[in-house]
């Protein structure tokens, strides 16, 4: 049996999260032209998988951080891995519980800009039931009307419960998750 172990707590997490940045009036991520991956070790070997459902509600204005807000979700019952065995075994208790936790959040308590278009953004990863304070490094990038906001976020599966008992094993599978997301976003204003 090949699982996961990944921590698409992660995503949360993309968690991940998760995570993103943009800015006035109308801002809305094109889910289409986005996407939160996590990649996990099983037995030494990387295991690769996304989350095929987010969203977020986002208030960014690169000139007014400290009122700029970010708050997104991720469906922890769209992770795949891209095995159908694997993927039955994601939904439940010992991995991402999801009938108990649907949802994995991250909710922004501040954004510090670094120049250059990166930024970290703090605030609470919440993931099946437990919450960390993360600081989440995103980069931002302009074409035309769409902002890009990406980055990678590392995360400890076992600090949000994902893979329990049996899976807690770390010498099966690694305590260390990397969550990728690049998230296409409308409405944010000139950089």
């Amino acid at each position: 049996m090949t699982i996961f172990s990944f921590a698409p707590a992660v995503v949360l997490s993309s968690l991940a999260l998760l995570v993103a940045v943009p800015a006035h009036a109308q801002q809305a991520l094109q889910p289409a032209q986005s996407s939160i991956q996590f990649t996990a070790k099983q037995m030494g070997v990387p295991l690769e998988g996304h989350f095929k459902k987010f969203g977020a509600q986002i208030a960014f204005d690169p000139a007014k951080l400290a009122t700029s807000r970010i708050a997104f979700t991720v469906d922890t019952g769209s992770a795949t891995l891209g095995s159908r065995e694997t993927d039955a075994e994601l939904p439940k208790p010992t991995w991402f519980n999801v009938p108990q936790f649907p949802q994995a959040t991250f909710q922004s308590s501040s954004i510090k800009a670094l120049g250059g278009g990166k930024f970290d953004v703090a605030g609470k990863l919440t993931i099946k039931g437990q919450s960390r304070d993360v600081t989440v490094p995103v980069t931002l990038t302009q074409s035309g009307a769409t902002t890009t906001a990406s980055g990678t976020l590392a995360l400890k599966r076992l600090a949000y419960k994902i893979g329990e008992n049996e899976w807690a094993d770390t010498s099966m599978v690694a305590d260390d998750v990397q969550v990728q997301f690049k998230l296409a976003l409308t409405g944010v204003g000139k950089l």
